[in-house]
């Protein structure tokens, strides 16, 4: 009797092949087509993307966190305490930037919903972790309406926040394509005080916007002058020629959760709904449906 072979595994069900280094460029464009089929699904038409710190809390976490401190202070060196009081004061005073980052999230959503279009317009997009993240996808779902989050794996700091439209959390391996999809839809993108990732994601959308390489126009906010004056001085980049001084002018510094949804609204209607900016309530007409 002959034997035959067992047979092998289709190359799309080869899990180590697929995890292997030889597999990685179809990670990779897993990584694209995947999100791009969700997005299909959920008709998103554009959003504006909502960066800053992983760090900030809630001003009623921040209070809560400073009383238990107090409360519990005998059970720490003096050192620690003194540490730990300071840290929860920088926890209150910071905790301004989530409450607003939570309003304009509110206003932008209850804005956008109201468009009457194919599509949903402007969604509020963030990384999907905590902080700033939390805040803005709280805000869009106070506001009722869908926020996106667009995760990545770390060793710290990130996990989903349980503000995010399930059907529209996403969970990324490779920064790049993160990034991208962050800069794809986008519209609109509010800088909130941060760290690293949030001056690399910065610097990454005004690159592109000064070199012309998106095909829309992108309005970018930088939310908190008192913050952002003392980290970077932008003045200083045109005062010794590395950039022109019409590049400052590539996004708008705001401090006020109001200022940023007025010249949001503003701008979004004038480059991408092809309107006048209408107030508050009010309805824009029916727009085409678009590729994104």
């Amino acid at each position: 009797m002959t034997e035959h072979l067992k047979s092998a595994s289709v190359a799309y069900e080869n899990e180590p092949f697929l995890n292997s280094p030889d597999g990685r460029i179809l990670r990779i464009l897993a990584e694209y087509q995947e999100p791009l089929a969700r997005f299909r699904r959920e008709q998103i038409q554009d959003t504006v993307v909502f960066f800053g710190s992983a760090r900030f809390h809630g001003r009623k976490d921040a209070v809560e966190n400073l009383a238990s401190i107090e409360q519990n202070h005998s059970a720490s060196s003096p050192a620690q305490l003194e540490n730990d009081l300071k840290r929860a004061h920088i926890d209150i005073d910071t905790a301004r930037y989530y409450e607003e980052a939570r309003r304009l999230a509110h206003m932008l959503t209850r804005w956008s919903i109201q468009i009457p279009a194919r599509r949903h317009r402007f969604v509020v997009t963030t990384g999907g972790g905590p902080g700033v993240m939390e805040a803005a996808n709280l805000g869009a779902h106070e506001a009722g309406g869908k926020s996106i989050g667009l995760n990545i794996q770390l060793p710290f700091e990130q996990y989903p926040n349980q503000y995010i439209t399930p059907s529209l959390n996403f969970q990324f391996h490779y920064f790049f394509m993160r990034k991208f999809w962050f800069a794809y839809l986008a519209k609109g993108l509010v800088i909130f005080p941060g760290g690293f990732g949030t001056m690399d994601e910065l610097f990454e959308i005004l690159t592109l916007a000064q070199t012309d390489k998106l095909a829309k126009k992108i309005l970018v906010i930088i939310y908190g002058s008192e913050y952002w004056r003392r980290v970077i001085n932008f003045q200083a980049f045109v005062d010794a020629g590395t950039v022109s001084p019409q590049d400052v002018e590539l996004f708008k510094i705001v401090d006020s959760p109001e200022e940023a949804f007025e010249f949001l609204r503003d701008g979004l209607t004038k480059y991408h709904l092809g309107g006048t900016p209408k107030k508050q309530g009010e309805v824009l007409p029916e727009i085409a449906k678009t590729r994104p």
